[in-house]
This record gives structure tokens, sequence and C-alpha cells, in this order.
């Protein structure tokens, strides 16, 4: 994309783009997630990167000024929301310990062709849980690189010797508390390590707080079954995060484990592939969300990827797998607000969008699709301005070629099903020749100065 002109700002900022094109998709069937019904035959405006007007015909006339984008009765569709992701994992390498024991500088360099990959699939927000790092966040928002609107929490925290830390037992301890191993977590251990770590993630850009609760599948040095943080470090860590107007989510797969994180004020559950149904009522009675991510296991147990784990992690990824399914039902039938969740480290990350048709043996359609729209837009607080085609909202729009309320599998194939991506009133993507590509980095050979 050459701009020539003179974009305000650009003397200062040479990426920033042109305002959003003013543009009217019309004879288009719009999905409102929140009530699984579509407007047929509909249309819709969007105007400085918000949807303006949502019609429920087609108008005679068309507005000045407007790009027109004939849907031909295709599907418009909210952009999709991965609340569960680990940028820091990039690929570019075969197997767990090489992912997460490359140096934080490749991992840096990496991390922006997989935040434009997730955009080009459909995700117009992720949830980064653990890596991910404000510089980043902010590029996305100024238009230095393409990527989806990015919710972080910094380095996930954990114990020694937890889901967080990556160490051997042959690797000695380091000299201090509340130092980071590697780009993904940071140690802590005792209430006042535990407070000093939330108020420097806080600090640092963090949108919310991710502490190991459990044992996981990639940790070598600890069970499943295992707890993680005492209870007045997790109430210490709650209550910090509450203070600067967040919250705490946490890795966590048994029910005691789950029990012991929302007793103690955790909102969220990452994973939660051994919840029981009255665990599970519970949450649903605290208004905690679960954000299951079984994509993750399945791709690490095929045979392309049988070798990715160590031989101690495979054993463990095998049990998780095989209860994912179950946990969604039994979410699903307490009343759970779930979200969706990927949890792809590394080169399995092409498989983001296989989560739902894994979800779809479990799951119909409209609720797996709020797991990926609403859902995680009220767990981040930002439930007024993303996950719907309501006026208002950003414009964060997909054409689809087919009804994914009909086949929820389609998602899984956005290179065939998804025909355009407009994040924030740019397009990212697009088949369409009437709605041309505008969001990508300006190239510019004259100075605006």
């Amino acid at each position: 994309m050459t701009q020539l002109d003179t974009v305000p700002g650009a003397d200062i900022g040479p990426w920033l783009r042109h305002p959003p094109k003013k543009h009217l998709f019309i004879h288009a069937n719009i999905i409102d997630v929140s009530t699984g019904n579509i407007l047929e035959d509909a249309s819709l405006s969007t105007k400085n990167g918000k949807i303006e007007t949502v019609y429920p015909s087609t108008p005679s006339q068309y507005p000045d000024g407007y790009n027109v984008v004939d849907c031909k009765s295709r599907y418009l569709c909210p952009g999709l929301f991965d609340a569960h992701v680990h940028l820091c994992a990039t690929p570019g390498f075969t197997d767990l310990s090489r992912v997460f024991g490359n140096p934080n500088d490749i991992s840096l360099l990496r991390q922006p062709y997989v935040a434009s990959q997730m955009l080009y699939r459909g995700f117009t927000s992720v949830r980064d849980c653990g890596g991910a790092q404000l510089p980043l966040k902010e590029a996305i928002e100024e238009g230095v690189i393409p990527g989806p609107r990015l919710f972080i929490s910094g380095h996930a925290l954990s114990q020694t010797g937890g889901h967080g830390d990556l160490r051997s037992s042959y690797e000695k301890h380091e000299c201090c508390g509340g130092h980071a191993i590697g780009s993904l977590g940071r140690i802590c251990n005792g209430v006042p390590e535990c407070m000093a770590a939330v108020r420097d993630e806080v600090r640092c850009g963090a949108d919310f707080i991710k502490i190991m609760g459990s044992g996981g599948v990639a940790s070598p040095t600890d069970k499943l079954e295992q707890l993680q943080f005492t209870t007045s470090e997790i109430q210490a860590m709650v209550e910090c995060a509450s203070n600067a107007g967040t919250f705490v989510t946490a890795h966590a797969y048994t029910t005691k484990a789950i029990r012991h994180c929302i007793d103690n004020g955790v909102k969220g559950i990452e994973h939660g592939n051994f919840v029981d149904a009255p665990t599970a009522r519970l949450m649903a009675e605290k208004g905690v969300y679960l954000t299951p991510t079984l994509i993750t296991y399945a791709q690490m147990a095929t045979d392309k990827w049988k070798n990715f784990l160590p031989p101690e992690s495979q054993v463990k990824n095998a049990q998780v797998l095989k209860s994912g399914l179950e946990a969604l039902r039994i979410a699903s039938e307490a009343g759970v607000t779930m979200c969706y969740g990927s949890d792809l480290l590394g080169p399995l990350g092409s498989a983001q969008t296989q989560e739902f048709s894994l979800r779809s043996q479990a799951l119909k359609p409209l609720e797996i699709l709020r797991s990926a729209t609403i859902n995680p837009a009220k767990m981040m607080g930002c439930e007024t301005t993303v996950g719907q085609l309501k006026e208002g909202f950003q414009a964060d729009v997909l054409v689809m070629d087919k009804n994914p309320l009909e086949n929820i599998e389609v998602f899984d194939h956005p290179e065939k099903y998804i025909l355009a991506v407009m994040k924030d009133g740019l397009v990212y993507r697009s088949q369409l020749e009437s709605l041309e590509v505008d969001g990508g980095i300006p190239i510019r050979f004259n100075s605006v100065l």
C-alpha cells in the first residue's frame, strides 16, 4: 500500500494510515450472536472504524462517499476472539524445549508474524495468557505492524517448581525471587513476592493477571494434580489485581485446583479439563469464566507432532486430552460462561481455528460462536464495543461464504470461507473486488515533513 500524500502525524509516525474508509455492505445476512438470529438481506455501514448503522434491508439509494460492497447473500460475522494464546512461543523450532528456550530477542522479532497470521485467520482480538509484552501491544495499536487487538497478562506468575517454572530438576535456583524464567513465566513465592509481582506486571501494562494454580502438561517437574500457590498467596494476588482494577485468571486442571482458585477470588479458569458437575455449578454461580483449550492437546497427540513434547509431558497430555470434551459438556450443562482458547505453541499455531470443529463434538454452533465473540469480550470488560455487529461497536467484520451457525467447522478453513477480514474499519485480507485491502503497512518514499 503506497501512500505519497500527507497523513496527519505521519512525519512523526510514518506507519500511520489514512482514517478508515466508509463502507456500505449490502445484500448481507448479518449474524446476531446475542440472539442467534440472522438479519437477512440487510445492510451494514462502517465509518471512522466503527459500525455506523445496521439496516434491516438494503437501501434503494446509497449515501454519498461510501464504498459499496455487494455481499450477494454472504454472511457478516463479528471478528473472532481467541482468549488463550502465547505469542512468545513462536514457530521455527520442532520441540517444546527449543520453543521456550529460544532467546527473548528471537521470540520478540518473530511475534509480529504470529500476530499477523492470527488476524488473517479472522481473530481480530486475542488474549495473551503469558509472554506478550506492552511494546508489542502498542505497536499493533499504533499500526506499526498488523495484528489482532491484544489483551496481555505480561508474565504468567508461578511458584518455584510450578507450571511456569520450565527449569529441569538439575538446574540451579537463581539468587532472588520475583525473577522471570524465559519470556512466559515469572517466579514468585510468599505473599510479599506475589504482591510485588502482580504490581510489577500491572506497572508493565498487564490488562489482567495470570497465575499457575496447578501442575501442567509442559512443565517438567510438577504433576497435573499438584496444587500451586497457597491460600494466602492467591488471596494477596487477587487483592492486588482488584486494587488495580483488574482480575486474576488461573491455569487449573483438577476439581481441587479449580476450587482452590475460585474460593480465593480468581475470576477465570484456563483449561479445566477435570472439572466435575458440582464445581462447574459453583463456577456458574460465582460468574467464573472457563477457557478450554482442546486443540493444543489434540495437536500434540498427532503423529506429526508426537515428539514435540518430552516423554513425561506426553503422558500428561494424553490424560488431559481424554477428558476435554466431557469437561465442555459438564460446563455447558451447568451454565458456565465459556471462552474460546487455542493455547497452541510454536509451529502448532497454524491449527488455531481447529478448536471450532473439536468443540462441535460437544456443543452447538451458536454456543461455540459466542465463546469466540461476546463471551471473551464480557470477560475483558469490552462487551459494549467488541464482539457484536451493532451500532457503535468497533468495525471488526468477517465476510463469510457460508453460515457458521449451520456448520461451525467453516472456521477451520479461513482461506476458503472467510472472504474478508476487517478490524477497526481497516481491511487486512480480502478476496472481494469491491473491498480493497487498506490495513497493510504503508509504503512511503517521500518525506511528509
